[in-house]
């Protein structure tokens, strides 16, 4: 059986062959398309995280963003972040979840801590503290006291 180890100089295309290491540590090929689907959040790790695996970005990159989102929706979640795409009150179509965060932190706030969004858009405690003190410094009537204490203490 012929190898197809990690180049991590190579770009990797869908069709390519790679070996990678099962759970049990015996190797295992695939092309890469197979991994993305087989494996989309080992794969993604790889290239995102780690930065040992290089791939094409419409045939690859983009296919296993739309199978993280079905295979690991909390994953998927988590890296989304702000670039979440939302239906948010005022606007007639879906936008990302960065506009509003950045246009109208109070009217994000609402929809996200207060609507129960939570689960939606993801927010690092960064984020959640950068919210939090807009919040508090344009509408301080608005943000939940846990909030405050969360600025107070970060």
């Amino acid at each position: 059986m012929e190898d197809y180890s990690l180049d991590s100089e190579k770009v990797y295309f869908s069709e390519d062959l790679l070996t990678l290491p099962r759970e049990d540590g015996t190797p295992e090929t695939l092309r890469v398309g197979e991994w993305v689907s087989r494996e989309p959040v080992r794969i993604h790790k790889m290239i995102v995280r780690e930065k040992v695996l290089k791939v094409d970005q419409l045939e690859v990159f983009t296919p296993l963003v739309s199978k993280l989102r079905r295979a690991d929706y909390e994953y998927y979640r988590r890296i989304t972040g702000l670039n979440m795409t939302i239906d948010f009150p005022g606007y007639s179509a879906s936008i990302l979840a960065r506009i509003p965060f950045d246009t109208d932190p109070v009217g994000f706030y609402k929809w996200w801590r207060k609507g129960k969004h939570e689960h939606i858009v993801y927010l690092g405690p960064a984020y959640q503290y950068k919210l939090f003190q807009k919040v508090a410094a344009m509408e301080p009537k608005v943000i939940l006291k846990k909030d405050l204490d969360f600025v107070k203490n970060f």
